[in-house]
């Protein structure tokens, strides 16, 4: 399917969740506030070592739908006034950015309204670089999921669950987002396996590549049951291969601007 039709379907085919995201909410809150109670002894035995998990954003860096996702304009020249500033367009999807529940559903969870609690957790990574050298859309799968349990224990309540897939390190270069011939390829999540998320009480997910659903993806289903229902997503995540599987805590500085979709942030790990 051609990027033009992708994103006309997605537009199309956008409803709203109201239902969903309040039988959700009560859930997700219990959730957070749970995360947030792991979250703090872990920070108190942390050595203090800091990890950015963001990359550094240009009008180059790439984007779903190929255009720059951030413009700068001189707004004071620092030779004529002593300072200097830019002003910025920013489009909201682009760098390491946070996809708000209002990202997709009329009236969900806007960026502003997200709990702080929720962005300061238990950071879990889940390793799929093998089976991503293999299958550039490869995905997250629950036997994914079940293979970090049984080698790591269970996922905290309130936890932000990453997928290490190994992309990262392409950005720069063409295959990052696209296959030679111009499609879509990158790793995501399933949408079994963020059900069982869900089930598990996790309030993020995060992705080193440019969607929360894989590249090939035609309907976005992890994008369409994941944010209505209450929770938030991290895409173009950097720096996973520095962290362990678990034991970090991660810190999601999400912007706060009223009736946000989501936008850039800057993301950290704490060991």
């Amino acid at each position: 399917m051609c990027h033009a039709c992708v994103i006309d379907n997605v537009k199309k085919s956008m409803l709203s969740r109201r239902a969903l995201f309040r039988g959700a909410a009560a859930t997700t809150l219990a959730a957070t506030a749970a995360g947030l109670t792991a979250a703090r002894p872990a920070l108190a035995q942390a050595s203090g070592k800091v990890i950015d998990l963001t990359h550094t954003y240009d009008g180059d860096f790439p984007t779903f739908d190929g255009n720059p996702g951030i413009l700068y304009e001189e707004a004071v020249n620092f030779d004529k006034s002593g300072y200097q500033l830019w002003k910025l367009t920013i489009y909201e999807h682009t760098g390491t950015h946070i996809d708000a529940p209002l990202h997709f559903s009329k009236d969900g969870t806007s960026v502003a309204e997200i709990d702080p609690g929720a962005l300061v957790c238990p950071l879990c990574i889940v390793d799929i670089t093998a089976k991503a050298k293999d299958d550039a859309n490869a995905m997250v799968e629950p036997e994914d999921i079940e293979a970090w349990i049984s080698a790591n224990g269970d996922l905290p309540a309130g936890a932000c669950v990453a997928m290490h897939s190994g992309w990262a390190a392409k950005v720069g270069d063409a295959s990052y987002r696209n296959t030679p011939e111009g499609n879509f390829a990158f790793p995501g999540f399933s949408k079994a396996a963020t059900d069982l998320l869900a089930e598990a009480g996790v309030a993020g997910i995060g992705v080193d590549t440019l969607s929360l659903d894989p590249g090939n993806s035609a309907d976005f289903a992890v994008h369409y049951s994941w944010l209505p229902s209450g929770h938030y997503g991290i895409e173009n995540l950097a720096g996973l291969d520095a962290l362990p599987a678990k034991g970090a805590t991660i810190f999601v500085g999400a912007p706060k601007h009223r009736n946000g979709t989501g936008g850039p942030a800057r993301v950290m790990a704490v060991l």
